[in-house]
């Protein structure tokens, strides 16, 4: 199929781009969907340095790699979250512990997302939204309407602005469907869509480990939300209930055998590949296939490798039409 297949640079992020561009490419993948954290890429130097664009051009073309996407979670996640307690490692220390400033710092940053995506001929920005009212997405009291609406209310307030620089650019945002955001099931991804009138700037990233283990099945989703699928994360998850173990978690670390359940890299959990890339076939995707490798229990320069030969033996091609198949 001719969907290229790469890789998300986020669990790398610590290694220099060039070495990371020179590893993944003798592995064998054709492009990467570029963190914007760690030393992958720096969001307000390659929206205002012209010349540190072009060295990343550079080290892609010296690597033989291009690049449909790059990865904003962390710095989206602040624009919507309350920024108390969040790991605060990729936020500039001036700001550190003071929420609003944090969000103000993470609104600008996504502008120059956008930005940056245009001058690297980029057409998709991923990542995540935040929500403001994560923590009560189960307990009690129970989040009342009026606080999910006003939830709403505030996404659409913090990142109205944004989309209007993404629209400046012609530049779509795929967001995550992920358990930290305000959209994180089917219902919830329905109303996201709903409240921000189907505008056309805001899509989906696909990413069914965090889907299989809530119940959700991940083609069903890609099938119902085909209009707004953007770009697909290929990742793994195994539910391992046995009676003792909780789908919450337990609070247990990733990788911990006492959860129900777990990351892993692809083909090594319980999500049904051959349905999404038939599915992928039946909504005429062309994107990326990008791997985002997590796995606790795997050597991850060893998961890497074997998953780009996985998702390439996945990757076949819808039949051309039923006269072909009759003529053969």
């Amino acid at each position: 199929m001719s969907r290229p297949v790469t890789v998300f640079s986020g669990q790398w992020a610590d290694v220099p781009f060039d070495q990371f561009c020179e590893k993944v490419k003798s592995f064998g993948y054709e492009g990467i969907e570029i963190a914007c954290w760690g030393e992958h890429l720096n969001l307000k130097k390659a929206a205002t340095d012209a010349k540190y664009t072009e060295e990343i051009k550079t080290v892609l073309k010296n690597h033989d790699l291009k690049v449909w996407a790059i990865g904003t979670h962390l710095i989206g996640q602040c624009v919507g979250g309350n920024n108390d307690g969040l790991p605060n490692a990729f936020i500039p220390s001036n700001i550190s512990g003071k929420p609003e400033e944090m969000r103000k710092w993470a609104v600008q940053e996504m502008k120059y997302a956008a930005v940056v995506a245009k001058n690297l001929g980029v057409k998709i920005v991923t990542g995540f939204m935040g929500s403001p009212i994560c923590a009560h997405w189960y307990g009690l009291p129970s989040a009342a309407e009026q606080m999910v609406q006003e939830a709403y209310n505030s996404l659409i307030k913090n990142w109205t602005p944004i989309f209007d620089e993404f629209d400046k650019q012609q530049v779509k945002f795929a967001l995550e469907v992920h358990p930290s955001e305000l959209t994180f099931d089917y219902y919830t991804a329905e109303r996201l869509i709903k409240e921000f009138k189907s505008r056309k700037t805001l899509g989906f990233n696909f990413d069914p480990s965090h889907l299989i283990w809530q119940g959700i099945s991940p083609h069903l989703f890609l099938r119902d939300f085909a209009r707004y699928i953007l770009h697909v994360h290929i990742k793994d998850a195994a539910v391992t209930l046995d009676g003792r173990t909780s789908i919450l978690g337990s609070m247990l670390p990733f990788g911990d055998t006492k959860r129900g359940w777990n990351f892993r890299a692809p083909g090594h959990g319980d999500i049904d590949f051959e349905s999404i890339i038939r599915e992928l076939n039946a909504i005429n995707y062309k994107g990326p296939l990008s791997v985002e490798w997590e796995d606790s229990g795997m050597n991850r320069e060893i998961g890497i490798k074997e998953a780009f030969s996985f998702v390439k033996n996945i990757n076949f091609s819808p039949l051309d039409t039923i006269e072909a198949a009759v003529k053969e």
